[in-house]
């Protein structure tokens, strides 16, 4: 079992379940501290490979990914956040970032209409930065695996 973040760590959130995740921009360079063991990255182009386990959820800057894969991307970072250190991350770490944190909030149990201003208390007062991303928070839960 991996040591799991602090919560003072740079960029942490914690969920109502008690789960701490990462989040931040890949503009910027790695935070202190140790690194975490497995990432999803949202971005419009396959990421670097990394030291670390890490999915890619093709999300191009200011659209919206895939809901099916988002929700199973999503779904397999708070799993795993419960045992690891996750992280998720997009370019700029507030708008696909922020997102994919509501949407996880959501899966946590907090209520869809709650979750983007849960995210913005909790990660970061820029999180969730279009309609159309808060929309997509909203409707998260809806989505089922098929």
């Amino acid at each position: 079992m991996v040591e799991n973040w602090s919560s003072t760590d740079s960029g942490i959130i914690r969920f109502p379940s008690g789960v701490l995740v990462r989040g931040r921009g890949l503009r910027r360079p790695l935070p202190p501290g140790p690194a975490p063991s497995f990432a999803l990255y949202l971005l419009g182009k396959q990421p670097p490979a990394t030291a670390w386990d890490a999915r890619w959820l093709r999300w191009p800057d200011f659209w919206l990914p895939d809901r099916q894969q988002a929700r199973g991307l999503v779904e397999e970072a708070l799993t795993r956040a419960a045992n690891e250190r996750v992280e998720i991350a997009c370019g700029g770490g507030y708008g696909r970032t922020g997102t994919a944190l509501a949407c996880m909030a959501v899966l946590d149990g907090v209520p869809a209409h709650q979750a983007v201003a849960f995210v913005r208390r909790h990660y970061h007062r820029r999180a969730v930065e279009t309609p159309w991303q808060r929309r997509f928070v909203l409707r998260f839960q809806d989505v089922r695996e098929m």
